[in-house]
């Protein structure tokens, strides 16, 4: 219900803006865009044409609204709006946001404009943002803000309140992080903890000593598995000499979340892990997706010699060629179940290193007690189909799904779990690899056993 009433929002909100276009309204355009959410506006821009999108975006002001719609845009939008631009408008634009989104638009620009637009930037925010641009693209470096609090462990928790009412642009305020004498991060504190104490206590006595942090290296996907784990607002990134860089917040976090599953779930489907592959043209999503249908097209062609080479088998009992379909569907559906289920155990750490064999064996378990019931009710459909054919059909059929389907569960299972060990992101498992190696197997098994129980 609440799904449908925010579309049947956006779609009310997306034609209003469409009747202001038709009618150049440039002033009822500007007042919208001010009474729109920039989260809003940046999923109504998915269904603007270009030049739709390049005038409602040549109305916005350089503002805080408009700073924060940039973020939420989609980085190919994002990408076709700003190549337009002179550096002028974009350092105006970026000025009103904070550095980790400041570095996070000028990483959609091309190296020469983004650092012609650094250039314009003030030399407090210049340093910030070549610092933060400096670190890997998927890493908690790239992701957290430097506009961080610090409080004294020795000052009190009156003269704490006090400070902390200075701090209006202090992020993430609802952890106060403590430092020693030389800048060293010693501990956390909940504002609800500062608030309840006495004036007179100091804040060595009322924080957490044991703070879970990440460095600035740290992959974004490990930053999310800590603030999912512990329910955290935010996390602090420290260098070696465990002084506080600044913090990763559960904002952008929910945004890795999303960015993460989705990467799986196109690479699991075989479609690439372009996040905005709809948002691309028929050619470049095409171009994204050839590489790994490629894979399928060489399966197929392996499952054909096979099949060719058992001809003599197919001539002599015809209805062999019936269940070709079926047992090579079975192995790649179940397959593809396993591979899911470990990969998405690995995303929530539910499958970890040392756990892998407990896993496998349940994955065999699972795949052992449905290839039987699968394999009895196919060799009986098998016997009653086919009475006239060799009494021995029903039990080849009902053989080669059962075995099918165990091999294909241990293949699911064992590759996303031998890539994982190999370092490489498992969710490349799925798909084309796993299914196109199942058909090979389940079409060269089905023969074997037809050819030793059917004396052909």
């Amino acid at each position: 219900m609440r799904k449908e009433l925010f579309d049947h929002e956006i779609t009310i909100l997306r034609d209003t803006f469409r009747r202001l276009l038709r009618r150049n309204a440039n002033t009822n355009l500007a007042k919208l865009i001010n009474k729109t959410h920039p989260a809003d506006l940046a999923i109504i821009f998915r269904y603007f044409l270009d030049e739709e999108q390049k005038h409602v975006f040549s109305i916005m002001k350089a503002n805080e609204p408009t700073a924060a719609f940039l973020v939420e845009l989609d980085d190919i939008i994002l990408q076709k709006l700003l190549e337009e631009e002179n550096s002028e408008r974009i350092s105006a634009l970026i000025r009103q946001a904070p550095v980790n989104d400041q570095s996070y638009i000028l990483g959609n620009l091309n190296e020469e404009k983004a650092q012609s637009v650094i250039d314009l930037l003030k030399l407090e925010e210049k340093e910030e943002i070549e610092e933060l641009m400096g670190y890997p693209e998927d890493s908690a470096g790239a992701m957290m803000t430097t506009d961080i609090f610090t409080l004294w462990q020795d000052i009190t928790c009156g003269e704490a309140l006090k400070t902390l009412q200075d701090q209006e642009d202090a992020e993430m305020v609802f952890y106060l992080y403590i430092t020693d004498d030389d800048g060293r991060l010693t501990g956390v504190a909940s504002l609800r903890a500062l608030a309840t104490s006495q004036s007179g206590t100091k804040m060595r006595d009322i924080m957490i000593k044991r703070v879970h942090s990440v460095r600035p290296e740290t992959d974004q996907e490990d930053v999310a598995k800590i603030v999912a784990q512990y329910n955290y607002l935010a996390v602090p990134v420290l260098d070696e000499s465990e002084h506080l860089l600044g913090i990763v917040t559960v904002d952008d976090v929910v945004d890795v979340i999303r960015e993460e599953a989705t990467e799986d779930f196109l690479q699991m489907a075989g479609a690439g892990k372009d996040r905005e592959i709809l948002l691309k043209s028929s050619w470049e999503n095409a171009k994204a997706r050839l590489p790994w249908l490629f894979a399928s097209w060489v399966g197929g062609i392996i499952a054909a010699n096979i099949i060719g080479a058992f001809e003599h088998m197919l001539e002599s009992i015809l209805a062999l060629a019936a269940f070709i379909p079926v047992i090579i569907g079975m192995g790649g559906n179940i397959g593809t179940q396993s591979s899911t289920i470990i990969v998405r155990g690995m995303a929530t750490g539910r499958v970890d290193t040392g756990s892998e064999l407990k896993v496998l064996f349940k994955e065999i378990r699972v795949g052992m007690i449905l290839g039987v019931l699968y394999g009895v009710l196919l060799g009986l459909f098998a016997k009653l189909k086919f009475m006239n054919s060799d009494p021995m059909l029903g039990f080849v059929v009902g053989m080669s799904i059962c075995a099918s389907m165990l091999i294909a569960v241990a293949v699911g299972s064992l590759i996303p779990l031998f890539l994982r060990k190999l370092d490489i992101d498992p969710a490349i498992a799925t798909g084309p690899f796993v299914t196109t190696s199942i058909d090979i197997l389940g079409v060269l098994l089905y023969f074997m056993i037809a050819g030793l129980l059917l004396n052909i």
